[in-house]
């Protein structure tokens, strides 16, 4: 079993920058990936980083490249993912989720099997 929590959500004006954090809680790390996705409401949730387990491989979606950052805590499994330049169109919703089964493309919604609660983050103007 894996339980996700995600903290450092918030609100913040355009420009400005988060640092989303997921904590893992499981019996074992290993072959787990742990993702970032964000949802708004009345639409689908939108993949835009994953970082695999053993070497931290990284995976960006095109809209999020650049400006969001995955990265691991190795001690503790934590994961971040640091966001600058944010814009109107980044607030949503913001969870973790993690997995241990691999299918291409890693943006694959229903290979993630384990969420969390979510973080809002709120960008203004």
């Amino acid at each position: 079993q894996v339980q996700l929590m995600e903290s450092g959500g918030g609100s913040v004006e355009a420009g400005g920058s988060l640092r989303l954090s997921c904590a893992v809680t499981t019996s074992s790390t290993y072959g787990l990936d742990v993702a970032w996705f964000r949802q708004t409401p009345g639409n689908e949730r939108e993949a835009l980083a994953a970082i695999y387990s053993g070497a931290g491989s990284t995976y960006y979606a095109a809209s999020v490249k650049g400006r969001f950052t995955i990265s691991r805590n190795n001690a503790n499994y934590t994961v971040f993912m640091q966001m600058h330049n944010l814009r109107p169109e980044d607030t949503a919703m913001y969870f973790c989720a993690a997995k241990r089964s691999r299918m291409d493309p890693w943006s694959t919604i229903s290979q993630y099997n384990f969420w969390g609660q979510g973080t809002q983050v709120t960008v203004s103007t």
